[in-house]
């Protein structure tokens, strides 16, 4: 068996200067791809996750209420859904893109090129154990890592790796994780004024 590492959503509308930007974003993006260089053998792979909007329809809302609906974000052919440039995606094997037509939080709601959902990767790869990386710790991270210990892979948040949008809602992430089974290491960055 092997694991793998998965990169969630470290687009440039996540990070600072974007149009849903999470404080530390672009940290995160940079410290990953430190992690990457100073032990590339750490993971057998690497995949990565996309918001990757076309009409997500009640997703985007004018104005939004930053809990069901959100600005504008990760548009599919624009800069803001491109990965940040401090990224090095090198290793990535395989981008899962979510949310063309509506709201999805999970990378595992996703799917590669060839129409492959994540699961499905993992296991052709004889993968059973994941650490899980990205933005936001409170929605696309804390989805994925649901979802990835639902689908019985044994999962690991490396939150040092992870940046959160609000205290509350980061409570309640760490709580739904930990509920399912995934194990926490370190601490998420958070803004805190």
């Amino acid at each position: 068996m092997s694991n793998a590492l998965i990169v969630v959503d470290v687009q440039n509308d996540f990070c600072e200067g974007g149009s849903l930007a999470v404080a530390g974003g672009a940290g995160v993006a940079a410290g990953i791809s430190r992690l990457l260089a100073a032990e590339p053998g750490r993971w057998d792979h690497v995949v990565a996750t996309k918001d990757f909007h076309i009409d997500p329809g009640a997703h985007f809302g004018d104005p939004p209420n930053y809990v069901d609906s959100w600005p504008r974000h990760c548009v599919v052919g624009t800069a803001g859904s491109e990965f940040h440039p401090d990224l090095d995606t090198g290793r990535v094997e395989a981008i899962f893109h979510k949310g063309e037509h509506a709201a999805a939080y999970s990378g595992f709601e996703g799917h590669a090129e060839g129409g492959e959902c994540l699961a499905d990767w993992l296991r052709r790869h004889d993968v059973d154990r994941v650490d899980v990386v990205g933005i936001a710790t409170d929605h696309c991270v804390r989805a994925t890592a649901v979802d990835a210990a639902l689908e019985g892979f044994r999962t690991t948040v490396l939150l040092d790796l992870t940046a959160a949008v609000a205290p509350d809602t980061l409570d309640v992430a760490l709580r739904s994780m930990d509920g399912v089974g995934v194990t926490l290491v370190g601490t998420p960055v958070i803004r805190t004024a």
